[in-house]
């Protein structure tokens, strides 16, 4: 009586995937929950209309709105991507350094807008020109 495969065989290991070598003095980051990394481009100083230079430290509590880039996505992100724009409170996200960067850490609903990374050459689609 001829068998079929026996049943202790075991299935074959599926290949895995091989992981992106990092370089060995640097950690990598994930980040939990909803949570952003974002890169804010000025370093916070202002200059008055009389061209005084005001410091970050000595200018009241921002009521302004700020645009930054994102650096770093948690897994529960889902209206930002990595390069996108976002505009956010300053004061709704707490500063952190990260690669000897002074970046901020924000909540996704801390997030008022979002703007997509600019497309590069390549993957824009030629118009017509008259």
């Amino acid at each position: 009586m001829a068998r079929g495969p026996s049943s202790d065989a075991k299935p074959a290991p599926r290949p895995r995937k091989p992981r992106p070598r990092r370089s060995a003095g640097e950690p990598e980051i994930r980040l939990t929950g909803d949570r952003l990394v974002v890169r804010v481009p000025e370093n916070g100083e202002r200059k008055s209309s009389g061209g005084l230079l005001i410091p970050a430290t000595a200018a009241p509590a921002p009521k302004r709105l700020q645009w930054g880039d994102v650096t770093l996505v948690g897994p529960d992100v889902r209206v930002a991507r990595l390069g996108d724009q976002v505009l956010f409170l300053p004061s709704s996200g707490l500063e952190v350094e990260l690669r000897s960067e002074d970046l901020v850490l924000l909540r996704e609903r801390d997030v008022q807008a979002v703007s997509p990374a600019p497309a590069s050459r390549s993957d824009r689609v030629p118009g017509q020109y008259l």
